[in-house]
C-alpha cells in the first residue's frame, strides 16, 4: 500500500485547510486510517485517526471541534478538514493506514508527509 499526502500550504491562523490521502496498491476500505504530524524539534504525534467502517473517530485533545477525519472508501482516500487552525498547527502532516485496525504508531503503512504552514 502506498499512501500520498495532499492538500498542504500556507495559511493564516483562524483560516481552514483540507488534506486529502489516497491509497494505492491496493484497497484500504477494511484499513483503519490516521493522520499524524510532526513540528519541527518536536517528535511525531497523533492528530485523528478512524476506523475502517467510518463509524468511530479519534482526535487528540487540542483538535477536538476544529479537525474532522473522514474516509470514502470508494476513492481509497481519507481527508482532515483543518478550521480555525493556529500557528500551533504547523507541521508536516502524516497519513497512516493499517490492516489489523491499530490507531497509532504502529501503523503499517505511512506516506511522506505534507507542510502546513499556519502564520499569525
Amino acid at each position: 500500500v502506498q499512501l500520498q499526502a495532499s492538500g498542504g500550504g500556507l495559511v493564516q491562523a483562524g483560516e481552514s485547510l483540507s488534506l486529502s490521502c489516497l491509497a494505492s496498491g491496493r484497497t484500504v476500505e477494511s484499513y483503519s486510517m490516521a493522520w499524524f504530524r510532526q513540528a519541527p524539534g518536536k517528535e511525531r504525534e497523533f492528530v485523528a485517526g478512524i476506523s475502517w467502517s467510518g463509524n468511530n473517530t479519534y482526535y487528540k485533545n487540542s483538535v477536538k471541534g476544529r479537525f474532522t477525519i473522514s474516509r470514502d472508501n470508494a476513492k481509497n482516500t481519507q481527508y482532515l478538514q483543518m478550521t480555525s487552525l493556529k500557528t500551533e498547527d504547523t507541521a508536516v502532516y502524516y497519513c497512516a493506514a493499517d490492516p489489523l485496525g491499530v490507531i497509532g504508531p504502529g501503523m503499517d503503512y505511512w506516506g511522506k508527509g505534507t507542510q502546513v504552514t499556519v502564520s499569525s
